[in-house]
């Protein structure tokens, strides 16, 4: 401590004493120039009053030749020490009478060597510098000659030694006394900036509190708060990229900081899904960024899944307690199924989730459908699931992982059944403006059942900020921005960005085949040649998704590049979805009809321009058509995060191909090596694909080299691993809480 405030010291004063220095350096010669200039004046002054006084007695003397009276007379005026010589000239220049002290440097006349000219004059001479001064004698108007008065200056260099001295010791002084208080206030204010921010970082600082904070940081407390929290996260994630996350570390981050903690899953979409087909029963595994991301964690996390039972074959393979193990091919975790009714699915699933808050989220420009109907199902099936938690729960403590915008209302339901639970909600889907979510009837109801939760995560600060400002206009909460929490109902719920991502693929997930193995097969199997440029988009047949726009910017960009035509494809794959609603099926048409409009146009022969897949892909051959295309387009209008551009890159181990990629992603935050578009201007869209098609190799591995490692590095292991490992420290400080009331809390009094 005692050198950090020597180094604080020195931080003041150093500077200080060189502007003093620099100081010095420019006054200490002004002061010499103008002390010489007052004492020259002072010289000529006392020149003319000497001459004035010599004056009469040489008019006496001079033309009687008397030269003993002179020499005595100039002998006598000498004995002044600054008076060094005199001299009289005639008007000739002749020197006539003088002291034997006079120099002959000077001479009499003006021009003499040495001397400046005029009536006055310095003359430097190898004694040092003399003070030379002429004055006329004249009578009854003729002029006889000139005294010479030569005046000793050495006591002027005495003088202005002893002021430099004097100066020098003045601004030593000065610097010392202005240096000392400088410390001091310094240190005083020192002293108050850290019992500040150890008051902010004790939490005593808090608007809730009684305590003030201290003058020094009352200004400046929530820059100082937003501050140290983002210096807090910029280094967890400097700590996080220098050490991998992988499944063991998730495992060990469980053992180690949740004990074995119980972890429970819950979503509408199930990660495996049993289907009746002619060769009997098949698993299927539904295409779902949700799904493939919070599977990887689940494998890591051996815990029990909750999720909607859909497929046909689903309860033939249960047990009597609806739980089966998966993977079927090697078991990790416990899925839990719950059924629900036509009519529930309808209401819940297509009508509340989908047709009010998903389009309600995504301001894709459809407008959203809320009826009561729909809501009381919505209530219905939250319950339901709840009850399903709660009855898989082992102990009354456990961590539960609440998926996406169909279960908003379950976080408070489980609260309410197991208090000590730690519920961390992951909202999936962007998060809309106050205004906008001011459009759902029972927005007080949602955001209640949300801040049941412990924990709350979106995945960029842009949702994060929007959820906060929506509660703080709907609920009658206490909002901590720059610490992110929200009080209600005397609990606090945590609200941060957790950007989610993908798990890295493995050799056994990835096609065999070689690079250049996957593009020949591939355009082989689209009846396409060799050397085709190949454009992938792979998304759900959704509104949001961009799906018209990307076709309208297809055509544009061979609109504007006719050398195009008949040597680009786009294959768009688009898993059906939500068939059952008006909106997906007028999309769906709209989709079908805009791609046969463009291939009419364009095509020749067999060329068509774009490749309509409506049918659903696995993983494994999703990664083919990664590996084979040459870009890949992400347009969606609005997103949480979109998967699929992070698929693509960690799908390119060639270190080739070109993500296009909307600016409305939340990837588009991480990845900026991508070719970042608005996908509503149809013309930058089309460039930026003409660009992307003709990119130099070199810029490609420049820019997909980069995005690999921070997709590798934020993986989805880091994304899970965070919110645990906020849930774990949440968890001790609660723990550590129940123990202080517990031991402070007063006896029992037997009442008689």
């Amino acid at each position: 401590m005692k050198l950090q405030w020597a180094r604080l010291s020195l931080r003041f004063v150093v500077p200080l004493a060189l502007v003093l220095a620099l100081c010095a350096y420019v006054v200490v010669p002004l002061l010499d120039n103008l002390t010489l200039r007052w004492f020259v004046r002072d010289l000529d002054i006392r020149s003319k009053m000497l001459a004035s006084t010599l004056e009469e007695p040489l008019l006496d003397h001079v033309p009687a030749r008397s030269r003993a009276r002179i020499n005595q007379l100039f002998n006598k005026a000498i004995e002044d020490e600054r008076l060094y010589a005199l001299a009289f000239c005639d008007v000739n220049g002749n020197r006539i009478y003088s002291t034997s002290t006079y120099p002959a440097a000077v001479g009499c006349r003006d021009e003499g060597e040495g001397v400046e000219g005029g009536d006055k004059a310095l003359v430097h001479l190898p004694r040092g510098p003399v003070h030379v001064a002429r004055s006329l004698l004249m009578r009854d108007g003729e002029v006889l000659g000139r005294l010479v008065l030569v005046h000793d200056m050495s006591f002027i260099e005495r003088r202005s030694s002893d002021t430099r001295k004097f100066a020098i010791v003045f601004f030593i002084l000065l610097g010392t006394v202005i240096s000392m208080i400088t410390v001091a206030v310094a240190h005083l204010s020192w002293r108050g900036w850290i019992n500040g921010v150890r008051g902010l970082l004790r939490g005593e600082l808090l608007p809730a509190s009684h305590s003030r904070p201290p003058p020094e940081v009352k200004p400046l407390v929530g820059d100082l708060r937003a501050l140290l929290h983002e210096y807090h996260l910029e280094r967890q994630n400097h700590r996080d990229s220098a050490q991998e996350w992988t499944p063991e570390r998730l495992r060990e981050l469980l053992r180690g900081e949740l004990a074995g903690d119980e972890v429970l899953v819950v979503s509408n979409r199930e990660p495996y899904i049993h289907q009746q087909t002619a060769n009997g029963i098949e698993v299927a595994r539904p295409a779902s960024g949700l799904v493939t991301a919070v599977e990887a964690v689940m494998r890591a996390c051996s815990g029990t899944w909750i999720a909607h039972g859909s497929g046909n074959a689903d309860r033939e393979v249960v047990d009597k307690h609806d739980r089966v193990p998966v993977p079927p091919e090697c078991p990790e975790y416990t899925l839990r199924r719950v059924w629900l009714s036509k009519e529930e699915e309808q209401g819940y699933y297509y009508g509340f989730a989908n047709e009010g808050l998903w389009p309600l989220c995504h301001i894709a420009h459809v407008r959203p459908v809320f009826r009561s109907s729909d809501w009381e199902q919505y209530v219905k099936v939250n319950r339901r699931f709840a009850d399903a938690v709660i009855a898989e729960a082992r102990t009354d403590d456990p961590v539960i992982l609440v998926q996406d915008y169909h279960f908003a209302l379950l976080p408070r339901m489980v609260r309410e059944a197991l208090p000590r639970a730690t519920v961390i909600t992951f909202w999936h889907i962007p998060w809309p403006n106050p205004e906008s979510f001011g459009i759902c009837p029972w927005r007080e109801e949602i955001l209640a059942g949300m801040l049941g939760s412990t924990i709350i995560g979106f995945h960029t600060p842009f949702h994060r900020k929007n959820f906060l400002e929506t509660v703080d206009r709907y609920l009658e909460t206490r909002i901590e921005s720059e610490a992110s929490t929200i009080s209600y109902g005397g609990k606090l719920t945590q609200v941060e960005p957790y950007p989610i991502s993908i798990a890295w693929p493995g050799t056994t997930e990835v096609s065999s085949e070689s690079q250049s193995e996957c593009r020949a097969n591939i355009r082989k199997a689209l009846a396409l040649p060799a050397d085709h440029l190949l454009g992938i988009g792979v998304d759900r047949l959704d509104y949001t998704k961009g799906i018209i726009e990307r076709f309208q910017a297809v055509e544009r960009m061979l609109e504007l590049n006719p050398s195009m035509v008949g040597r680009f494809t786009f294959v768009q794959i688009a898993a059906p979805t939500r068939s059952s609603l008006d909106e997906y099926q007028s999309f769906e048409a709209r989709v079908r009809a805009l791609a046969l409009r463009i291939n009419q146009r364009f095509s020749n022969g067999n060329y068509m321009p774009i490749l309509l897949k409506a049918e659903h892909h696995d993983q494994y051959q999703l990664n083919r058509y990664y590996r084979a295309a040459d870009v890949c387009m992400v347009t969606s209008l609005h997103d949480g995060m979109n998967l699929v551009a992070k698929e693509f890159i960690a799908a390119r181990s060639d270190e080739k191909g070109v993500l296009l990629l909307s600016q409305f992603t939340g990837a588009a935050r991480e990845l900026h090596e991508a070719l970042i578009v608005n996908p509503y201007h149809i013309e930058q869209s089309a460039d930026a694909l003409y660009r992307a098609i003709t990119m130099p190799e070199a810029e490609q591995r420049e820019r997909m080299r980069s995005m690999r490692t921070l997709v590798k590095d934020f993986n989805v292991y880091r994304w899970a691993g965070h919110m645990l490992l906020d849930a774990a420290r949440l968890r001790k400080r609660e723990r550590v809480m129940q123990r202080i009331d517990a031991h402070h809390r007063p006896p029992l009094r037997r009442v008689v």
